[in-house]
């Protein structure tokens, strides 16, 4: 019984893991937009201020082809590959996915080199799980309605003022 109570421990302590610097630190309020919709304010170099859909059922961030071709006129998206996928209405779609070269989340959590799915016509941009996983571990809560994020890069300037923030962080 000993060697069971040893083994289960050991197992158990492998599932579990503490917080460190740099995990949920960064806090996010969202807007509910209606009983099971949620959205944040967002930010993607070259082309400014966004409302972005959370959809922690979605794969990739997504932006429609208007913002693309803003993003490729700044120099700030590149083509990365065609993905085919299924719709949550069962049709399947194949789509180009960009790599974005800076978003931010609420204005406090910035990421560098995020994937996102372009769609067509004037559909709304969503925060997926290309994006979120960058900021991983987070937490989605309902009550209060909020995203807590990790790993989230700052910029030295003011990301609301103007068109280009200061993306000293990003040099690589």
């Amino acid at each position: 019984m000993k060697k069971i109570t040893c083994l289960l421990t050991a197992v158990l302590a492998g599932t579990f893991s503490f917080a460190s610097a740099g995990e949920f630190d960064t806090t996010v309020d969202m807007r509910a937009t209606s009983a099971t919709t949620f959205s944040v304010e967002g930010r993607i170099e070259g082309l400014g201020t966004v409302d972005l859909m959370v959809d922690t059922g979605s794969g990739y961030m997504t932006i429609n082809e208007e913002m693309l071709a803003q993003l490729e006129a700044a120099g700030r998206a590149r083509y990365v590959k065609d993905l085919r996928g299924r719709l949550a209405n069962g049709n399947e779609l194949t789509v180009p996915v960009y790599m974005i070269e800076a978003v931010s989340i609420g204005g406090g959590c910035w990421l560098k080199d995020v994937e996102a799915a372009v769609f067509p016509g004037a559909t709304r941009p969503i925060l997926g799980l290309s994006a979120l996983q960058r900021a991983a571990p987070f937490i989605f809560s309902f009550e209060p309605p909020r995203l807590v994020l990790s790993n989230c890069l700052t910029t030295a300037g003011s990301p609301s003022s103007g068109d280009v923030a200061d993306l000293a962080a990003f040099d690589k």
